[in-house]
């Protein structure tokens, strides 16, 4: 149970949807799956790689960039402190877009390079979007703040009747207002046309 007044409950809150958990599940995988490659093959993704584009100190940064991929994509996979998982890997990205997508670009051109860097920009914006909306419902961030009192959860429907909910978007952020039944759902939808 974490404290609802801390700084760490203020990190791990999270109201985004559950679908929330498929950028989870794809950007916690591919770091995963990389930082294991980087041991398992480390002279073409490894220290060998490492050598290759420059970086200094190879043989200690290789496994060190290896061991925050897979620590910080086990913990997004899980949900767990999604947001502070994210930074590591956010630095990660910008340094492997610096460090072999830029030199590309100038040396081969932008569609040559946005082949290329298809998947670093897919996980930098995957891990930007965590960074900013949280683990989702589905997480564990979300079970440990639910547990301490600090999440509103809607309305669920009761056993005397539904409750209805009318989500509406505008540029302050998300509204919610309960309604009465399907009736009112139509005469409002009605008015927004």
């Amino acid at each position: 149970m974490v404290n609802p007044s801390s700084r760490v409950t203020k990190v791990l809150v999270t109201n985004a949807p559950a679908a929330t958990m498929l950028v989870r599940l794809v950007v916690g995988a591919v770091f995963l799956s990389e930082g294991l490659q980087k041991f398992i093959f480390p002279a073409a993704l490894g220290a060998g790689r490492f050598v290759k584009i420059g970086i200094p100190w190879p043989e200690f940064m290789a496994p060190f960039d290896g061991v925050f991929e897979i620590g910080c994509g086990l913990l997004i996979l899980l949900g767990l402190a999604t947001r502070l998982a994210t930074v590591p890997l956010i630095i990660d990205m910008l340094v492997a877009i610096a460090t072999t997508k830029l030199p590309m670009l100038f040396k081969s051109g932008f569609w040559a390079m946005a082949h290329e860097a298809r998947t670093d920009w897919s996980m930098l914006l995957g891990a930007t979007f965590l960074l900013i909306v949280g683990g989702g419902s589905w997480s564990t961030d979300a079970r440990l703040t639910r547990k301490s009192g600090t999440r509103r959860d809607l309305p669920r429907h009761a056993s005397s009747g539904r409750r209805w909910l009318c989500v509406t978007s505008d540029c302050l952020g998300w509204t919610a207002t309960r309604l009465r039944g399907p009736s009112e759902l139509t005469k409002r939808l009605g008015a927004w046309r």
